[in-house]
């Protein structure tokens, strides 16, 4: 499996907001802008907690396990692959909600006296936010995911992953 790139998250955020401040400017013009929901920034950050908390767990265990402590509990490696694979899917999504919200915000920022819109941007600042802990929450447990240096590698580089 791939890593995740900053490249590739970056561009999907870019994009995405681009799309969305043109959008929320063509879409106030007709009428009255969407709301940024209060639920965006909290399912973010319940996102990035399960994350972190899942990487912790796995960090434990496997360093447990590599201490051969007694009773130590292994990690199952089709876990890991499935925790690593939800890190990556969140990190992307994560990337394209924020990208959303902090287009939406961008365009908002010229309505800030404004109380309604002043909320609303404070809400999409919040989405970007936490979206961004979502990244680095799945960056830290592809990290923690990562197999040992192995010299034997094929491909010279030295390093393997447990995906």
């Amino acid at each position: 499996m791939e890593q995740l790139r900053i490249r590739t998250l970056a561009g999907v955020f870019l994009a995405a907001g681009l799309v969305c401040w043109a959008g929320a400017r063509l879409w106030d013009s007709k009428g009255t802008l969407p709301k940024v929901p209060l639920a965006a920034p909290i399912v973010l950050a319940v996102i990035a907690v399960v994350l972190l908390a899942t990487a912790l767990s796995l960090r434990t265990r496997l360093r447990a396990q590599r201490e051969r402590r007694p009773g130590a509990k292994g990690v199952d490696p089709m876990m890991a692959a499935r925790a690593v694979v939800f890190g990556h899917a969140s990190a992307l999504v994560a990337a394209l909600v924020a990208g959303m919200y902090g287009g939406t915000g961008a365009y908002l920022l010229e309505f800030l006296d404004l109380p309604d819109r002043r909320d609303q941007a404070f809400y999409a600042g919040a989405s970007v936010l936490t979206g961004i802990a979502v990244i680095t929450a799945a960056f830290f447990l592809e990290r923690v995911c990562r197999l040992p240096e192995d010299e034997n590698d094929e491909n010279g580089t030295g390093a393997t992953r447990a995906t």
